[in-house]
This record gives C-alpha cells, sequence and structure tokens, in this order.
C-alpha cells in the first residue's frame, strides 16, 4: 500500500471483530513506531501490549467508557519516557517527548491500516487513573490507549478545508 493512500483512508475505528491479531503483526505494527523520528535520536517511548480483559476494562472506564477498548482484542498503551529526554530540559520534557512519541503512534496508525488492522488514538482518558492500573513507574506518562482489531466498520472521514488552515507566507 502506499503511504499517501494509508492516510488519506485510514480512520478511526470503533468496532471490532473478536478475531485475535497474531503476535508477529503486533511486533510490526510496534516496530513501526520505533522507527519514528525522534529528537537527538532519544527514542523516548515505550509501548506496553495489553491483552487482559480486566486490564483493558479498567483501561476504558478511565478512558470516559469508551468500551471498544474492551472489545478490540488489543490495546496497546503508548507512554512518553520522560527521563529519555534529560538532555534537552525543559523543553525537552515537555514538548520533544511527546511530539516523538506522537510520531510513533502516528507511525503504528498508518502500518496498522496497512496490515488490515484497525485502530483508534484514544487520547482522552484519565492520566493518573490509566497510570495506577497499569502500575507505571513515574518516568513513563500515558499519553495514548490504541485499540487494535479487525475493524467491523469502515469508520468516517470529517475534514475541514485545507485552505482554511493555510497561510502562504512568500515575498
Amino acid at each position: 500500500m502506499e503511504v499517501r493512500e494509508a492516510i488519506l483512508k485510514r480512520r478511526s475505528i470503533r468496532k471490532f471483530n473478536p478475531e485475535p491479531i497474531d503476535k508477529e503483526i503486533i511486533t510490526k505494527i510496534l516496530e513501526a513506531g520505533h522507527w519514528a523520528p525522534s529528537e537527538g535520536n532519544l527514542q523516548p517511548w515505550f509501548f506496553y501490549v495489553v491483552e487482559n480483559i480486566e486490564l483493558r476494562k479498567a483501561l476504558a472506564k478511565a478512558a470516559l467508557n469508551q468500551e471498544f477498548i474492551i472489545q478490540a482484542p488489543v490495546a496497546i498503551v503508548v507512554c512518553a519516557d520522560l527521563e529519555k529526554t534529560a538532555p534537552y530540559g525543559k523543553r525537552g520534557k515537555e514538548l520533544f517527548c511527546l511530539q516523538s512519541t506522537a510520531a510513533a503512534i502516528q507511525n503504528m496508525l498508518l502500518f496498522a491500516y496497512s496490515l488490515g488492522i484497525g485502530s483508534c488514538w484514544v487520547g482522552a482518558f484519565n492520566e493518573a487513573e490509566a497510570q495506577l492500573i497499569m502500575n507505571l513507574p513515574a518516568n513513563l506518562r500515558p499519553l495514548a490507549i490504541i485499540p487494535l482489531g479487525y475493524p467491523a466498520e469502515t469508520g468516517r472521514a470529517r475534514r475541514t478545508n485545507l485552505n482554511d488552515k493555510i497561510k502562504w507566507m512568500q515575498e
């Protein structure tokens, strides 16, 4: 699949078939995230692969009761390792670390789509609650929950007009 096609056709999926995903496929999706660009090549991400149903139920509750997290056979909790960007000081911890981890998330979403796997970038969740559920060390900040599964829907495309989002700065 061409990259442009994946970018234009990927949608947030919130309904999944119960079919499990092979660990080899999950590993390939994680690898795509791991190859994202990062500041100083510090690679400040960490991935938790959650197959445990009880953990997915707790995460769904922390995510404002987004039940599709339970329905998906796996969810990846993507964390930013705040210690990795220490060489860049406050800006590294508050910005670079988050930017790099977001790039990893996007890589995973696009690659999952290219493999026929549905996903959704869940950012609406109680971060402190997710931290407790996952028993995360203080240096790991959960940034996203990504449910993965074979899609039972196609999702919808909604975009504003691109021209409303551009200002050309020319001579």
